[in-house]
């Protein structure tokens, strides 16, 4: 008796699990919502199909990982625009010093978790790259 009640008990476990959803899913046809605080791939902001950017540089000057590379550049009429402006991801802490720093609120993270590439310069992302995610 004493080696039934335990055998009964494991099987009735497994009988419920039978009858249980599934707790894994199916990447990549199934995704997962990342948690609210999720900090994902950075994503340059525009307006009126301008960068919100200024080139100002103190997501540059904030980044403790200093993954962050600004040239800033100016318009005939004194409008400041980053001619360049990098981000290497692969060394990137995603700490969000840079979305917090931004005076114009024109870099963000946001919750994109799915990026892979072969060669290190894919995760060199530059302002173009970053405008687009």
């Amino acid at each position: 008796m004493a080696v039934i009640t335990p055998l009964l008990k494991g099987l009735a476990f497994t009988l419920s699990r039978f009858f249980s959803k599934p707790v894994t899913i199916q990447y990549p046809e199934e995704k997962r919502e990342p948690a609210e605080r999720w900090r994902g791939l950075h994503r340059l902001k525009s307006e009126n199909g301008r960068l919100k950017c200024v080139a100002c540089g103190l997501c540059e000057a904030v980044c403790p990982a200093s993954v962050i590379t600004v040239e800033a550049k100016e318009t005939p009429d004194g409008r400041r625009f980053p001619e360049r402006f990098v981000v290497e991801v692969t060394r990137c802490i995603f700490c969000g010093y840079c979305e917090e720093a931004c005076p114009k609120d024109a870099i963000e993270l946001t919750r994109n978790y799915e990026f892979c590439g072969y060669t290190r310069e894919e995760f060199h992302m530059t302002r173009d790259v970053l405008a687009k995610n």
